[in-house]
């Protein structure tokens, strides 16, 4: 098996750079400029070509995703218990305890790990004032019916979309849903700023107030404190890096999508066997490629998988492990058993661009005979 040990370390992702001098023609200009942050030209371009992009009327800027989260539930004022996904990133839980909020964690479906809307209804109660759902790994949540359950309880919806820069459902941008859209361009991410988030939202009201929270409360045109806010603000940097890598953005798509689907190939014979479970992008929905991630049969078998992969220089991601509510710092419900089973049973494989095809044929190699391997012991 030697022969199938890479010979330099393969994570799960890798940050995606434009050419340098393409970037430094933007710090060049950045110099002349002397503007470095707080609503810079750069930021105001790169604000301008995502509502293009987005076919969204407002779109606000943030030095990152959790900030944008966290500010985008401060905006709505929100009180009482929140109606949330236990199968996501810390940073979502984090923001709505941060906001003196109570989440309260509905159990996800299986097909997608997305909550489940069958589950929301019964969690409502005098203090559900929001549900803040995620798509997780890019993949569409059910927002029709969660828009339906929303309105039916005159409740605030924002949704985490992390994951899911680019995603369209049906022709319409996902970040279109809900009162609030929050976006992550974390370096890790499908599209990144270096750092950074956005929130895009439907009531053009909240503009001045976002644009006050994350400059410490301080409002744009009187100039006024008029809200407890926080130094949120995009700077240049982060602005100028989203451009150039903007540019590129269908061939990102592209490129992401034969990697993807390539895993899809290799894999298939082991789902059809039942050996583990993989996730199909559905037929009216535009995917961005995030993640690609497998979900096996018990979490003895995940966890043997994840260390013999690292044997070949593998390193793949328990994404995510555990749920968010059995952390040791909170003391939530812990009643989601799907979640739980697939927190325990999922795995994320490498997915970047710059991962080769002959690099997934590997993997995917590598995976079949540790499986193999594990039914043998």
């Amino acid at each position: 098996m030697d022969n199938l040990i890479f010979k330099e370390k393969i994570f799960v992702t890798r940050p995606l750079l434009p050419p340098l001098e393409e970037y430094q023609l933007k710090l060049k200009q950045i110099w002349e400029n002397k503007w470095l942050t707080n609503y810079g030209p750069f930021e105001h371009e790169f604000q301008s070509n995502l509502k293009k992009l987005f076919d969204a009327e407002n779109v606000e800027l943030f030095a990152n995703g959790h900030t944008s989260l966290d500010l985008a539930i401060k905006s709505l004022d929100l009180d009482g218990e929140v109606i949330t996904t236990p199968f996501t990133f810390a940073s979502t839980t984090q923001a709505i305890i941060g906001n003196n909020l109570k989440p309260v964690f509905a159990d996800v479906e299986r097909e997608y790990y997305n909550l489940n809307p069958e589950n929301i209804e019964s969690l409502i109660t005098e203090k559900t004032s929001a549900i803040i759902p995620v798509h997780v790994f890019g993949n569409p949540c059910e927002v029709k019916k969660i828009e339906k359950i929303a309105k039916k309880y005159d409740l605030k919806v924002i949704y985490d979309a992390a994951h899911a820069f680019g995603v369209k459902i049906d022709n319409e941008s996902i970040v279109n849903f809900g009162d609030i859209s929050m976006l992550s361009f974390h370096a890790t991410k499908v599209f990144n700023t270096i750092e950074g988030g956005a929130l895009i939202f439907k009531d053009k009201e909240l503009s001045n107030k976002l644009k006050a929270l994350k400059n410490f409360g301080i409002t744009p045109d009187k100039e006024e404190v008029r809200y407890l806010g926080k130094n949120g603000k995009m700077n240049e940097f982060e602005a100028a890096m989203g451009l150039c890598n903007l540019n590129k953005i269908d061939d990102i798509f592209y490129q992401r999508s034969l990697i993807y689907n390539r895993y899809l190939e290799c894999l298939e014979d082991l789902e059809d066997s039942g050996d583990l479970k993989l996730i199909h992008p559905q037929n009216n929905v535009f995917y961005n490629y995030a993640y690609f991630t497998i979900k096996l049969n018990s979490i003895e078998e995940r966890d043997f998988l994840y260390g013999k992969l690292a044997e070949y220089n593998v390193f793949a991601r328990k994404y995510f492990y555990p749920p968010c509510n059995e952390f040791p710092a909170y003391d939530f419900d812990r009643n989601t058993p799907i979640a739980k089973d697939i927190s325990n049973t999922i795995l994320s494989l490498p997915l970047y661009i710059g991962l080769s095809l002959d690099d997934v044929n590997q993997i995917s190699k590598i995976i079949k005979i540790e499986l193999k391997n594990f039914k043998n012991l």
